[in-house]
């Protein structure tokens, strides 16, 4: 295996360790906090931690312009859809049928970008792989699917947020080229927290502090931190080097940190199906990767 693609597979996990708990602080968190101010508050948060970052290096955003129109695009597909949909959709699906739901973003981006790409086009070896991913998750969550509660209304939602996913690697991979680092995930998150806050504000009920615990706090900033500012500064240095249809396989390896910490945490144990998923997910993100290939002329 080349450097680059050691190097390109770090970062790629790293960012699943970001994204890894999203579901989890999620479904805390919305027990007493309503979906769409959890997403506000989720952008929001980032943006400020990130703007300081930039103030730290006296880094200034660009100008109103043209720029800003890919900045827009991007909060919302990337940022303020899939955030108050997946959070929307928590009240009523449990998370692992969410993860499931995720876990067709990297197959809505595989269409996606071989219509909108000249150089992300689907391949039997990109189509094998993300199959593979997908299946591998399925079989990693399979048996709490059976005891999960579901509504059309949660799957719906859900799977409109895995989509958004999908336009928003593509769009950023075609169009966010040439910015400093941390301008791009600062702007996004900035216009994101814009497109949210009158929602937040008139269409959800007010919050009741006192009823709000430590841990749905926690999960606020966890999301925030770790979920958002974190993962968009590394899905952006990903971006950069790497397939739209790549980074968008991620979301195939969330899961499997769930399970990392349920064994961990939790002291939670490891069945047959869990050893399969993880190593199916594990092999098809190789495969994307080009690790693999099954001819010669397949595009990695």
């Amino acid at each position: 295996m080349k450097n680059t693609q050691i190097q390109n597979l770090f970062w790629f996990f790293l960012l699943a360790c970001c994204w890894g708990p999203s579901f989890l602080f999620i479904k805390v968190a919305v027990e007493n906090i309503p979906p769409l101010i959890i997403a506000n508050l989720r952008v929001a948060i980032g943006a400020a931690l990130l703007f300081l970052i930039l103030k730290i290096r006296k880094t200034e955003l660009p100008k109103f312009g043209p720029a800003w129109k890919h900045f827009a695009v991007m909060g919302l597909f990337s940022c303020a859809l899939p955030f108050a949909l997946f959070a929307i959709s928590e009240q009523y699906i449990d998370s692992s049928l969410a993860a499931i739901l995720n876990g067709t973003t990297p197959l809505f981006t595989l269409i996606i970008a071989h219509f909108f790409t000249e150089n992300d086009r689907l391949t039997k070896t990109k189509l094998f792989g993300s199959l593979t991913g997908f299946f591998g998750l399925f079989v990693l969550v399979a048996p709490s699917l059976f005891e999960a509660e579901a509504s059309t209304l949660g799957i719906l939602v859900g799977t409109m947020a895995a989509a958004s996913y999908g336009v928003g690697f593509v769009y950023a991979k075609k169009n966010i080229h040439g910015f400093k680092p941390l301008v791009v995930p600062t702007a996004q998150l900035f216009l994101a927290s814009l497109f949210l806050l009158p929602f937040s504000l008139f269409v959800e009920d007010a919050v009741v502090i006192d009823s709000i615990s430590f841990a749905e706090i926690a999960s606020v900033l966890g999301l925030a931190v770790f979920g958002t500012a974190l993962a968009f500064v590394i899905y952006y240095k990903l971006i950069a080097v790497t397939s739209a249809t790549y980074v968008a396989a991620v979301n195939y390896v969330l899961p499997v940190f769930g399970v990392v910490l349920g064994m961990a945490v939790l002291k939670e144990c490891l069945t047959w199906n869990s050893y399969l998923g993880s190593l199916m997910i594990l092999v098809g993100v190789m495969i994307i990767n080009g690790v693999f290939s099954f001819s010669r002329k397949a595009n990695s």
